[in-house]
């Protein structure tokens, strides 16, 4: 087994292009100290790809994802020289043979404040399992410092979701209650101010928020959504971040992390507890939401972007993506921001175990299509869903300028004064994100 040194491994960096392999959880990777290491974050140009992941059978589609080839030396560094050489092994009986690890990362390189770390901006918005067993279980986990919480378990008008099982002491969440079932856009402020208080959530609650995915068929269903629980969540989180609720905190994977880790589940019918006040104007972000009238302007700006998140059936318009709505097509020159292979999946945006694709992948991907962060970008898909979970993806990156185009293709199709677009764009850089 070949084993680097610090210097070893900074000049194979520098002077073979060597790809490294952090196998860490992805907490760690995003910049969690999940073992007390002086810094958190990642390695600069590290891929991540956890150990753990090796236990499932189609792994190895990741390398291709994330385009590991034997062309390159492979270094792989984590918390325990033990899992490092064993996915080195690993790595060799598929063929890799220029393969070393790297075991001074916690003792060396985050203790270095020379030595360069990668971590994802708002990393703390996105929280672990752990993180939140912590908190539920009385103790103070890592960069929380409230004394009101509040855990949601989103679901769709599908309350049966909550009932089989939900994080102890998790209140359930209707998508309803912040969305109106006419438009599919945000409720009025006064509507989502009484949401939030029925909740017991004020603008300073730290509010932790997730759903259950259980890969919804759209031909086979006729309300997909209520299986599509933790992209729910996302989109309750955005409408909660616009209202005003300042420390909100996803859990990375939604309730499958929870399960992953072994953590057990409650079948406790909670109710929440209400407040009398919200304690801050709603919206206090008017900026996180746009409706028609703004898009139509950043569709003439060249200091903007509208992005459609959408499947590329959708966007080419062979399908609508919804049962609810006829007209197919796009928004003509919007830029492609493809979340995979329909409207209640998000492939291209999450791992296989569901938590959030690796920030890097995404933003590259975005760029090659002219989504960047000097620019104003606002997200749409069909009705909010989509586009609030790339918007999330933005805003943990800390990008300055983004929002949710609140009525997204519904609102615009409905309007025959609309222009509509269908067929492959003849003149675009389309981002299709592999």
């Amino acid at each position: 087994m070949n084993t680097l040194s610090t210097q070893e491994l900074i000049s194979k960096i520098e002077e073979i292009n060597a790809t490294l392999i952090d196998i860490r959880p992805i907490a760690a990777y995003n910049g969690w100290t999940l073992q007390n290491e002086k810094r958190g974050g990642h390695i600069p140009g590290a891929k991540s790809i956890p150990f753990q992941w090796t236990q499932y059978m189609d792994w190895v589609e990741v390398l291709e994802e994330k385009n590991i080839t034997e062309e390159h030396p492979i270094v792989i560094y984590g918390y325990s020289a033990e899992d490092s050489s064993e996915m080195a092994k690993k790595l060799r009986k598929l063929g890799f043979q220029d393969v070393s690890v790297y075991n001074d990362f916690i003792a060396e390189w985050t203790t270095n404040s020379k030595l360069p770390l990668d971590r994802l901006p708002k990393y703390k918005h996105l929280v672990y399992p752990e993180w939140v067993r912590q908190l539920i279980g009385g103790d103070s986990p890592p960069l929380y410092d409230n004394n009101r919480f509040v855990v949601c378990h989103s679901h769709y008008d599908h309350i049966d979701d909550y009932y089989k099982g939900h994080i102890p002491g998790a209140i359930p969440l209707d998508t309803n209650s912040l969305e109106s079932t006419e438009t599919w856009n945000r409720r009025s402020p006064e509507e989502l101010k009484e949401t939030l208080q029925n909740l017991g959530i004020r603008h300073d609650t730290t509010v932790v928020i997730y759903g259950r995915f259980s890969s919804p068929v759209y031909d086979e269903e006729r309300f997909p959504g209520k299986s599509a629980g933790h992209l729910g969540a996302l989109r309750c989180a955005a409408i909660m971040l616009y209202a005003g609720v300042e420390d909100i905190r996803i859990l990375n994977g939604g309730i499958t992390s929870w399960e992953s880790e072994g953590y057990e589940l409650s079948t406790e019918q909670l109710e929440p507890t209400p407040i009398d006040d919200f304690g801050a104007t709603i919206p206090t972000h008017p900026k996180y939401m746009i409706d028609t009238p703004e898009a139509k302007q950043l569709l003439k700006s060249n200091k903007g972007e509208l992005v459609s998140i959408r499947s590329w059936e959708e966007f080419i318009g062979n399908r609508s993506g919804y049962h609810y709505i006829e007209q197919k097509g796009r928004i003509p020159d919007a830029v492609f921001g493809n979340c995979g292979s329909d409207a209640y999946h998000m492939e291209n945006y999450r791992n296989f175990d569901h938590t959030m694709r690796e920030y890097h992948e995404v933003e590259v991907a975005w760029s090659e299509g002219g989504i960047t962060p000097d620019k104003h970008i606002a997200f749409y898909c069909g009705t909010g869903w989509r586009g609030s979970e790339a918007f999330w993806n933005a805003w943990l990156m800390d990008w300055p300028r983004i929002s949710v185009y609140d009525g997204g293709w519904f609102e615009w199709c409905n309007d025959p004064e609309n222009p509509i677009a269908t067929g492959v764009p003849e003149e675009q850089v389309l981002n299709r994100i592999r």
